[in-house]
C-alpha cells in the first residue's frame, strides 16, 4: 500500500511540476516584460499564489471550484491544480531573478546586432540565466514533492494519507511515521543526488 501511495505521490509531483514550470516560465517572462499590463498580471498572480496557503488552495480547488462551476474534480486533478498554482508562483520568481541576473548589456548587444526581443531572450539571455536558476529550481522541485503531503486533507491517497489509513487499522503510529519519513527521505536523497550531478554538468558546460 505504501509503495503504491508513493507512486501516486510521485505522479502528482511530476504532473504538478510540469505545469508549474510552464506557468512559472510564462509569468516569469511577464514579470520582466516592458509591457506594464503583463507585468501587473504577473505581480498580482505571484502575490496571490504565494500569499494563500497551499491547504487553502487545495480546499478551494477541490470544494470551491465544483461549487462554482458544478464540475466535480478528482482529488488528483484538484491537488495538481493547487500545487501547480503554488509552485508556479515560486518558479516565476526564480525565473525572473535568473533573467535579471544576466547583465543588461547582453540583451542590448543582441538587439544591436538585429535580433528581435524574443530571439535575444531565448538565444542569448535565457541560456545564461538557466545556469543560475538550476539550484533554485531543483530546490523548488523537492519542496513541491514534500508539499504533496498537505493534500492528504482533500482525500488524495498519497503517502501521508495512506499512512493515516494504515495507522487507523493497525494502531502502529510510531512505526508507520518512521516508515513514511524514511520513504520520503530516500526519494528526496535520490533527487538531490541527481540535482547535484545536473548542477555540475551545467556549471561545466558554462
Amino acid at each position: 500500500m505504501l509503495l503504491i501511495a508513493m507512486g501516486r505521490t510521485l505522479e502528482l509531483t511530476f504532473l504538478s511540476l510540469f505545469f508549474a514550470t510552464v506557468i512559472g516560465l510564462i509569468f516569469g517572462l511577464f514579470n520582466v516584460s516592458r509591457i506594464k499590463f503583463l507585468h501587473a498580471i504577473a505581480y498580482i498572480y505571484i502575490d496571490i499564489a504565494r500569499g494563500v496557503p497551499l491547504i487553502v488552495l487545495g480546499f478551494f480547488t477541490y470544494f470551491g471550484i465544483p461549487g462554482i462551476t458544478g464540475v466535480k474534480l478528482s482529488a488528483l486533478v484538484a491537488g495538481m491544480i493547487a500545487l501547480s498554482l503554488n509552485a508556479g508562483a515560486y518558479m516565476a520568481e526564480i525565473i525572473r531573478a535568473g533573467i535579471q541576473s544576466v547583465d543588461k548589456g547582453q540583451m542590448e548587444a543582441a538587439r544591436s546586432l538585429g535580433l528581435p526581443y524574443r530571439k535575444a531572450m531565448s538565444k542569448v539571455v535565457m541560456p545564461q540565466a538557466i545556469k543560475t536558476m538550476v539550484p533554485s529550481i531543483i530546490n523548488q522541485y523537492i519542496i513541491t514533492l514534500k508539499d504533496t503531503s498537505i493534500l492528504s486533507v482533500i482525500g488524495f491517497p498519497e503517502l501521508v494519507k495512506t499512512g493515516q489509513i494504515i495507522i487507523a487499522r493497525t494502531y502502529e503510529t510510531a512505526l508507520m511515521w518512521v516508515i513514511v519519513g524514511v520513504m520520503y527521505l530516500i526519494v528526496i536523497t535520490i533527487l538531490s543526488a541527481i540535482a547535484k550531478r545536473l548542477e555540475r554538468r551545467v556549471s561545466y558546460a558554462g
